[in-house]
């Protein structure tokens, strides 16, 4: 599971593509859920590690942490994480 949530932060640097957050947020929880309980709890700990240093740290805001966990509750619940993608992205994405 970790290596799931790693290779879509990597994807979401890479593509660096303007609304794509919560796709690859959805993403890699998805990924991660999808290899069993330990793929999901992984996915789990390091989404709200991230969401708890963005919100305290970063300033980017409850709002915005709000959202984030959205769509990683959606993607280690099995929701289609194309759900959040935004028009444009990349097909390799």
């Amino acid at each position: 599971g970790t290596w799931d949530m790693y290779r879509a932060y990597r994807d979401m640097r890479e593509a660096n593509y303007r609304g794509a957050d919560k796709y690859f947020h959805a993403r890699g929880n998805y990924d991660a859920a999808r290899r069993g309980p330990g793929g999901a709890w992984a996915a789990k700990v390091i989404s709200d590690a991230r969401e708890g240093w963005q919100g305290g740290v970063s300033g980017r805001g409850a709002e915005d942490t709000r959202a984030d966990q959205e769509a990683n509750r959606w993607g280690r619940s099995g929701g289609d994480p194309n759900r959040y993608r935004p028009k444009g992205l990349p097909s390799k994405y």
